[in-house]
């Protein structure tokens, strides 16, 4: 009785009115924040697990897992191929200037950083929706197309890039120089690069996916065959019958010239080595058995040999 004679009494007052309005109010207002709140973690869960199975998420982690898988092939080989290799395990751990395990978290580092960028230029762009856009190939000639032109953007792009690293010394040391503590390549140390230097190398694949137009159903099979490029020339062997050998002058042999010191200031090229001959960095070279086992590969030009 006293509970409603006060209730009354303070509905009655302007203070009184004011709070129970205040409560009816809120009484009114949180189920609709709390369906508000269900809504967006619906929302959000709904996109996330869609993009967990979207095409743009796969362009992203399916080189990754393809970088991986390709160079741990190598890294199997390497004990049984060992009239294949390039440099001995000796050369290895004696001209080598980091470790592989410093090389997996770097490369790692690297990944992260190219997986994050590479997510904002598809949710920036589109992606090139499949369903959406008009830019989607519908044909072989199309998909060819787009793929020539993304080699010949990332080749130029690379050639000047790498070139300018490595005639600009404060660039070189500070941001070169880590890839180049590789001297001995191998398989998985084909992206161990600075961060900054790897943001570079990073936007040239972006820029290429959008300068080409391709989908990223497309790109994802693009970049997949350029890590394994890319970790070929790294691989430090020469293995019989290997297609890059085949249709490609730049390969593991060529880019070994590179991180020679004697060469570093040659072979910069991708893909193709336009460039290099254009520009005057192409160095050509020979390969040649060795008594023990293994290869040798010796720069065949006569021009800059006392460079």
């Amino acid at each position: 009785m006293a509970i409603k004679t006060a209730l009354q009494v303070l509905s009655m007052s302007k203070w009184g009115k004011n709070i129970l309005a205040l409560e009816e109010i809120k009484t009114t207002l949180i189920p609709f924040l709390i369906l508000n709140l269900t809504l967006q973690r619906a929302i959000k869960f709904k996109i996330v697990m869609a993009l967990a199975t979207s095409e743009e998420l796969q362009a992203i982690l399916v080189p990754i897992v393809v970088y991986w898988t390709y160079s741990g092939m190598y890294v199997i080989l390497e004990s049984w191929c060992e009239n294949y290799k390039l440099h001995s395990k000796q050369e290895e751990e004696e001209k080598n200037l980091v470790s592989r395990k410093t090389v997996i978290k770097g490369v790692l580092l690297h990944q992260t950083i190219q997986a994050t960028l590479n997510f904002l230029v598809l949710m920036v762009t589109g992606g090139n929706d499949a369903e959406a856009s008009p830019r989607q190939p519908s044909s072989l000639i199309i998909i060819a197309k787009q793929l020539v032109i993304a080699m010949v953007f990332i080749d130029t792009w690379s050639y000047f890039i790498h070139r300018y690293l490595h005639y600009n010394k404060f660039l070189y040391r500070h941001l070169h120089a880590p890839h180049h503590r590789i001297v001995v390549s191998y398989a998985f140390g084909a992206q161990y690069m600075h961060p900054l230097e790897g943001i570079l190398d990073t936007m040239g694949g972006s820029l290429s996916i959008i300068v080409s137009g391709m989908s990223p159903r497309t790109s994802m099979f693009f970049f997949s065959f350029a890590l394994i490029k890319l970790v070929d020339d790294h691989c430090g062997m020469r293995l019989p019958g290997n297609p890059f050998y085949i249709f490609f002058k730049n390969n593991s042999a060529y880019h070994d010239i590179h991180h020679q010191l004697y060469g570093a200031k040659y072979n910069f090229s991708v893909y193709f080595v336009t460039w290099d001959k254009i520009l005057g960095t192409y160095m050509p070279y020979s390969l040649e058995k060795k008594a023990e086992g293994g290869f040798e590969v010796r720069r065949a030009d006569q021009e800059h040999k006392d460079d």
